[in-house]
């Protein structure tokens, strides 16, 4: 590890539609290729179904150059998202993945939420089997949300180590993919450390903490409804403003180093280990090209306790 990697959801799916461009993405996810980008990450809710589509004709002729990630285990309807973790289901869901992708194997394969419903262990063994088939190269879990509801004294990732705990019983556990930023560095207590000392990779995903430390975003620009920065309590007017020391700290490090914002965010989230590989999103070239550049970017002592000494993140949940 120790590179960038290549968010494909938001060509897709959770930010504007009317942003939502086929060929500029499949231009995007090229060029992130071309920039020594290796990982790309979609799943078959994103759209639903439609992301892995794009990804599966972006990558056509490119298979070769490509660590492809995936994740079953969620069905979205309407106006509801569900879990699913049935065997059988997994199983009918990474054979529709492969088709779309238009690829013989994925290289990892991740359960996006564990069903309530269905053991654990038996989706992951479910899971196993399609290692053993040729279908699937690695496993790997989506972390539940460090503001998920949790026991009481819990740390923010007690209920995701709970899960990995067992289902490294069953198979091994190759990746974790969970929140990881300057603004959400909850993983940094427990998940991080529980990763290294068991040699399992973390996919640092909204690196970006969703777009916002770019540092492109301004405070009450509104978002479209269709966008989920619209429902997320840190993208109000009122908490856009009060984290702007946030990003205006990055800027002057960023600045020092002839970086963007964007490169010394996630400069930080790869400077947290080996075994991590921030996944940010990107819609356009530019941008794909710009984040990849950020493994280039070295922050040294005083950089980190700069940004170690920003004021937390608030949000409306606070």
């Amino acid at each position: 590890m120790g590179a960038v990697g290549l968010g494909c959801m938001p060509m897709s799916w959770g930010y504007s539609a009317s942003q939502r461009h086929g060929d500029r993405s499949v231009r995007t996810v090229h060029a992130a290729l071309d920039a020594g980008v290796r990982l790309l990450d979609t799943a078959d809710m994103y759209g639903p179904f439609t992301n892995e589509l794009l990804v599966g004709r972006a990558i056509k002729g490119r298979r070769s150059e490509a660590f492809l990630s995936t994740k079953c285990g969620l069905l979205v309807g309407d106006q509801h998202i569900v879990a699913n973790g049935r065997p059988g289901y997994v199983r009918r869901a990474c054979d529709a993945s492969l088709r779309r992708l238009q690829t013989d194997v994925i290289d990892l394969y991740q359960l996006h939420r564990a069903d309530p419903e269905v053991p654990v262990e038996e989706t992951w063994g479910a899971m196993a089997e399609l290692v053993t088939a040729g279908k699937v190269r690695s496993l790997g879990l989506c972390a539940v949300g460090a503001h998920a509801p949790r026991r009481s004294g819990a740390g923010p990732f007690a209920g995701t180590i709970r899960q990995l705990e067992r289902i490294q019983q069953v198979f091994p556990v190759s990746a974790v993919q969970a929140e990881l930023s300057v603004w959400a560095p909850e993983a940094l207590e427990e998940l991080l450390p529980w990763c290294a000392a068991r040699g399992v990779g973390v996919l640092a995903a909204m690196p970006l903490g969703n777009g916002y430390l770019t540092g492109t975003l301004k405070p009450g620009q509104g978002f479209e409804p269709d966008d989920l920065r619209a429902r997320h309590p840190r993208f109000t007017a009122e908490m856009m403003a009060a984290n702007q020391p946030v990003v205006a700290g990055l800027r002057r490090i960023a600045e020092r180093r002839g970086a963007s914002v964007a490169q010394v965010a996630l400069a930080w989230v790869l400077r947290q280990g080996p075994h991590v590989v921030p996944v940010p999103g990107a819609k356009r070239e530019r941008w794909a090209v710009e984040n990849a550049g950020a493994a280039g970017v070295v922050l040294d002592d005083r950089d980190l306790a700069e940004i170690a000494g920003l004021p937390p993140a608030r949000g409306s949940w606070d």
